[in-house]
């Protein structure tokens, strides 16, 4: 699904990336981890299509395809869901507008009809129950006097109606207390399929107690220089990212 082949990208003339290589396959969910400032938000800025990064070397194919000939609204529209850190807030828009929206701005891309408001409020019951998100979230505008774990919530809601095929969450559990952190984790297992992915990016090893990755790769200074199964971030929380720079 996602073949990325030594990338490297700067910002402000900084290189952040240099020569990253990822493989991601149908099915399957990675986990990213590392230390501030090893790149992990770049590469996931990358992947969105942030033009504020530039891509200096490497390629990137999704389903295929180029992925950086796309601007970043095609992206999306072809199956690609980024989940911020800090998601941003729209006054005046509420949730459920935003994304009946959004649902029929791909559908047009896709060649199909616009959803109809009924269908719409079918589709967003069902999923509210799926990650058990509150009605009086969705009626409100888009993350405006959110929580932190609301946010996130919203956003794990957001994938769920959008049905990406690649998903890249970065730091979702990122200030989230446990019962919110099992929400979110929950959400992101009841979507996972046969023919979609995801990428977790993460600083800690407690989000992975509730989602079982198939791969784990340690990203250290613009790298990925250790890759494994669940027990290598078990391994990091005990011994730290020093352990890793040291056996590398």
């Amino acid at each position: 699904m996602l073949s990325i082949k030594n990338l490297s990208a700067a910002i402000n003339g900084k290189t952040i990336l240099k020569g990253l290589n990822l493989e991601v396959k149908e099915g399957e969910v990675h986990a990213i981890m590392g230390p501030n400032g090893s790149g992990k938000s770049t590469l996931a800025s990358v992947i969105a299509g942030r033009e504020t990064f530039e891509v200096t070397e490497g390629e990137v194919t999704y389903l295929g395809s180029n992925l950086l000939d796309m601007p970043a609204e095609t992206r999306a529209r072809e199956g690609i869901f980024m989940g911020f850190q800090y998601p941003v807030e729209i006054p005046g828009v509420s949730i459920a507008n935003f994304m009946r929206t959004a649902i029929n701005e791909k559908r047009k891309y896709l060649g199909l009809e616009p959803m109809t408001g009924a269908e719409f409020l079918k589709l967003m019951e069902e999923k509210k129950k799926m990650v058990d998100i509150q009605s009086k979230l969705t009626n409100r505008s888009v993350n405006e006097g959110f929580s932190g774990g609301e946010k996130k919530k919203n956003e794990i809601f957001q994938m769920a109606l959008l049905e990406p095929k690649l998903s890249i969450l970065d730091e979702t559990d990122s200030g989230l207390d446990i019962d919110a952190l099992k929400v979110v984790a929950n959400g992101i297992n009841l979507l996972r399929r046969k023919d979609n992915a995801t990428v977790v990016i993460t600083h800690y090893q407690r989000l992975l107690d509730f989602i079982i990755p198939d791969f784990v790769h340690v990203l250290f200074d613009g790298r990925i220089i250790r890759s494994g199964g669940k027990e290598l971030a078990i391994e990091l929380e005990e011994k730290g990212y020093d352990w890793v720079k040291k056996e590398k």
